[in-house]
C-alpha cells in the first residue's frame, strides 16, 4: 500500500525529501508556513556546498556523500544549475592551513595549496592577496531558493503536493503515534509526518511532550547591487567570505554562517559592506542592495540530527545547519528508511535521541 506522508517545512531540506520520496512512489504532501518559497533558514544562506575544515570524521563522510549526490542533482533536476566555482581560503593560521590541506587529501578530497601569481589567477581581483591559501577546486554553492523551486517543480512532476502558506498549529497525537497534523486550514492525516521545519521544529515537538535541544544562532549576510564579475569563486579570508552570484551580486559574511547582528543590525550591515568594498579592487563602485539575518537550526554539537522520534511512532525528524550541503544526503537517505528500506550507515552516528532530554 502507497504510504501517505507529510512534510512539515519548506526550506532545502523538505524539498528535498519531497523529491525523493515522490520519485519512489510515496504519496507526498509538503506544507510551507510561508507564501514564498523555500522556508525560513533557506534563503538566508550562505550557501556553500563543501565538507571543508572543522568536521568529525563520521560527518565528514556524510558531507561528501552528499557533495557527490549534489552533482548527480545536477545533472537529472533540469535547470538545478550547481555553481561548481571552486573555493579559495586562507583563514587561518598557515600551520593550521597546511595541515588542513595534508589531512583532506588523505581523505580523498582535493585541497591545493596555493602561492603568489597562482593566488593571484584564481581571484584577480582581490585588493590584497594572500601570501599562501588554500584551493580546493570541487566545493561549489547554489542560489538556495532558486534550488528550492527546482527541486519541488520536479517533485511535483513526479506527484508530490506542495501547499505554500500552510503553516502547521500542532502535531496530531493519539496514544503515543502522530497521526498527522493541525493546519490552518484543518487536520491533515498521514503515516509519517517528516520534521523538517528547521527552528519552529522544537516548537511542534514541545506541544506533543518532547524537549528538542536546538540552539538557532543568528547571521547576518550583505547582498551588493548586481555588478561587473569581481569573483570567480568563493573566497574564504579571515573575517569576511564571500561569493558572486550568477546575476552579479556579492554575497558576504564575517564567515559562513554569516554575523552576529547584535542589537544593531544596520551598522553591522555597513560595517561587513564596508570590508567587502576594502577587499576587492574596484570594490568603490559596489552599491550595497540590502542584508539579511537567518537563524539557523543547529544542534548543540553542530551535527545533524536525523531519523524516527524516540517515543512518538510515526515521526520522522531531520534537524541541521549544513542544510545546503546536506539537503541530497538527508533526503535519499532518508527517504530510504521511512520507505523501510533500513538505515543507510552514515547516518548511524546522527540519531535524533541525543538531542532529547532523558529522565
Amino acid at each position: 500500500m502507497t504510504q501517505k506522508i507529510l512534510i512539515v517545512g519548506g526550506g532545502i531540506i523538505g524539498a528535498s525529501f519531497a523529491l525523493h520520496l515522490a520519485e519512489a512512489g510515496a504519496d507526498v504532501r509538503l506544507l510551507d508556513a510561508e507564501k514564498t518559497v523555500g522556508g525560513i533558514a533557506t534563503p538566508n544562506s550562505w550557501a556553500w556546498i563543501n565538507a571543508s575544515w572543522g568536521n568529525p570524521p563520521d560527518y565528514f563522510r556524510l558531507r561528501q556523500e552528499s557533495m557527490r549526490q549534489w552533482r548527480d542533482l545536477d545533472r537529472r533536476v533540469p535547470g538545478l544549475s550547481v555553481n561548481w566555482c571552486g573555493g579559495l581560503l586562507w583563514d587561518m593560521a598557515e600551520a593550521d592551513l597546511l595541515a588542513y590541506a595534508k589531512e583532506r587529501n588523505a581523505q580523498g578530497y582535493e585541497v591545493k595549496v596555493v602561492k603568489g601569481d597562482k593566488v593571484r589567477a584564481l581571484e584577480p581581483q582581490l585588493a590584497a592577496p594572500p601570501a599562501i591559501a588554500v584551493h580546493v577546486p570541487g566545493e561549489g554553492a547554489v542560489e538556495p531558493v532558486h534550488a528550492v523551486e527546482r527541486l519541488l517543480t520536479t517533485a511535483r512532476a513526479k506527484g508530490a503536493e506542495v501547499l505554500q502558506g500552510t503553516g502547521v498549529r500542532w502535531l496530531i497525537e493519539k496514544k503515543g503515534r502522530i497521526t498527522g497534523v493541525m493546519t490552518e486550514e484543518g487536520d491533515l492525516d498521514a503515516d509519517i509526518v517528516v520534521l523538517a521545519a528547521g527552528t519552529a521544529s522544537a516548537r511542534l515537538l514541545k506541544d506533543v511532550g518532547k524537549e528538542l535541544k536546538l540552539d538557532q544562532p543568528p547571521g547576518l549576510l550583505v547582498h551588493t547591487e548586481p555588478a561587473a564579475e569581481m569573483l570567480k569563486g568563493l573566497v574564504m579570508a579571515p573575517e569576511l567570505h564571500m561569493r558572486q552570484t550568477p546575476e552579479g551580486r556579492i554575497v558576504a559574511g564575517t564567515d559562513f554562517g554569516g554575523t552576529d547582528p547584535g542589537d544593531n543590525p544596520q551598522g553591522a550591515a555597513d560595517e561587513l559592506f564596508a570590508k567587502v568594498q576594502a577587499s576587492l579592487m574596484g570594490g568603490d563602485t559596489l552599491k550595497l542592495s540590502h542584508y539579511t539575518v537567518g537563524f539557523r537550526p543547529t544542534p548543540p554539537d553542530g551535527v545533524s540530527a536525523i531519523g524516527a522520534v524516540p517515543g512518538l511512532e510515526g515521526l520522522y525528524l531531520c534537524v541541521t545547519h549544513s542544510g545546503i550541503t546536506l539537503a541530497p544526503a538527508l533526503g535519499a537517505f532518508g527517504a530510504a528508511e521511512i520507505l523501510g528500506q533500513g538505515r543507510n550507515p552514515l547516518l548511524q552516528p546522527f540519531a535524533p535521541d541525543r538531542l532529547f532530554a532523558t529522565s
